[in-house]
């Protein structure tokens, strides 16, 4: 109980400066998101069963029947890796709740889907900064996203290995 009250208290902050640090004090910068570096833990994109028609581009998943990390560039989507595993990985089987089950950070309303939505004219996502992924996190979950502060990439896994973009 004590753990919930903390993240709706952190996301509650969130909404009123528009600017969220996750294991450390402050943003660096002007980011919306940021992440405390020295860590081997990323963000877990969504594996999803059906790509979303109403995506805006920037969207980022894991396509559940090809296998694909995907981003979607507006026009449509854009393969970011070549099919990995979904072996290791526990699905949800439980109903979605039915309503607006978002979090919106950066804004107090938007229009663009999505479950966790970071929306400013200003500020960005500054990823999780890992050295050396491929090396350092031990058991990487398929669709993991963050920054390789030795490639100066941003490193993918797609549940056989990591893939790296400038």
């Amino acid at each position: 109980m004590k753990n919930i009250l903390a993240i709706l208290g952190l996301l509650g902050i969130g909404f009123i400066h528009a600017q969220i640090a996750i294991g450390k004090q402050t943003v660096d910068g002007d980011g919306i998101l940021d992440f405390a570096s020295g860590t081997t833990n990323g963000i877990l994109l969504p594996i999803v069963e059906t790509l979303p028609g109403n995506a805006v581009a920037g969207t980022l998943l894991m396509d559940k029947n090809d296998k694909v990390l995907k981003m979607n560039i507006g026009s449509g989507w854009v393969n970011m890796s070549d099919p990995g595993s979904t072996t290791n990985v526990i699905f949800n089987t439980s109903a979605e709740t039915a309503g607006n089950n978002r979090v919106i950070i950066g804004s107090s309303t938007t229009s663009a889907p999505g479950v966790l939505v970071l929306e400013s004219a200003n500020k960005a996502l500054i990823l999780p900064k890992v050295a050396n992924p491929h090396l350092n996190v031990r058991t990487p979950y398929p669709g993991m996203i963050c920054y390789d502060t030795v490639s100066k990439t941003i490193a993918l896994f797609d549940g056989l290995k990591w893939n790296y973009w400038k």
